[in-house]
């Protein structure tokens, strides 16, 4: 398989193979993400991801493929169902192809697009939502507002597409500790994703987000602060069923929670622990990682 710079992908895709079919990120304007500034995005050609599909077809049984890099649904429909296409040609053993997508890139597909995605094989979705906050999506250069970001959201579920999508806390930094969190959760209510993921902010050196940091327009919250915005989150969203979890190498506390079934004992469980105020319970600095 042939990569090119950093490749990342979801805690939830450890096993699955990752398919490099662009480069970077269509977006890559986000003031908190190093992951793609040093990748110029573009499309890879045909011949390249066949050759990559070729070499998958000798490996053992894959069952689930990646698309990588950030934003892979940005790819034109007719180029996205030929990948889509080869996948299962050389992979006839595929249960799931899954992917990271920006709020623009979901806006620019029609809902007969999004149905032939996944009648295709795309089961499943990656959204960074990061905040509810429409004064702090614009904050960190999103690109979208509030109510886009619902519709993005909205779109993909409507299509039977699963969609899991990504919080981030601490952005907002003290400040707006509050509300990032109320406002996150009233997102995540009004979008009701199937998934998702809240990890925790950790400012990287190079980012405009570091600039804040440095120049003292930004303050993250203390270990306990990150914890008492994933507790408001919890409490105050309204899922029909969602997995929700903090299990991410960014977070204190590992969190695995069927919403809302087990609110009640999650939001509790989180309230002892801030309320204990012993970093003990907590995941040491020396192993968190991005």
């Amino acid at each position: 398989m042939k990569y090119e710079g950093l490749i990342i992908r979801p805690p939830s895709e450890a096993y699955s193979l990752l398919l490099q079919v662009t480069t970077g990120c269509s977006h890559n304007k986000c003031t908190f993400c190093p992951t793609y500034r040093d990748k110029k995005f573009r499309i890879k050609s045909r011949e390249e991801i066949l050759e990559d599909l070729e070499e998958a077809s000798h490996f053992r049984r894959v069952k689930r493929v990646f698309l990588c890099d950030g934003d892979a649904l940005i790819i034109p429909q007719p180029r996205l169902l030929d990948i889509l296409a080869l996948i299962r040609r050389h992979l006839p053993g595929i249960e799931r192809v899954s992917t990271y997508a920006n709020a623009k890139s979901i806006l620019r597909k029609t809902a007969k697009d999004l149905l032939a995605l996944k009648e295709a094989g795309l089961k499943m979705v990656y959204l960074g939502v990061e905040t509810g906050s429409a004064a702090l999506l614009e904050k960190i250069h999103k690109g979208v507002g509030v109510e886009q970001m619902v519709d993005a959201g909205r779109r993909i579920k409507d299509s039977g597409i699963l969609l899991s999508v990504t919080v981030l806390l601490g952005i907002g930094g003290r400040a707006h500790s509050i509300e990032h969190a109320t406002e996150t959760a009233k997102i995540l209510t009004r979008i009701d994703p199937d998934f998702t993921g809240a990890l925790t902010v950790m400012v990287v050196p190079g980012t405009p987000l570091y600039e804040d940091m440095q120049a003292g327009r930004f303050q993250l919250p203390d270990s306990f602060g990150f914890l008492t915005e994933l507790g408001t989150m919890i409490a105050r969203s309204q899922f029909t069923d969602c997995f929700f979890t903090s299990n991410h190498a960014s977070n204190y506390l590992p969190i695995r929670a069927r919403l809302p079934q087990e609110k009640e004992e999650t939001v509790r469980m989180i309230q002892e622990v801030v309320q204990r105020g012993d970093r003990g319970l907590l995941r040491p600095e020396s192993l968190r990682a991005l």
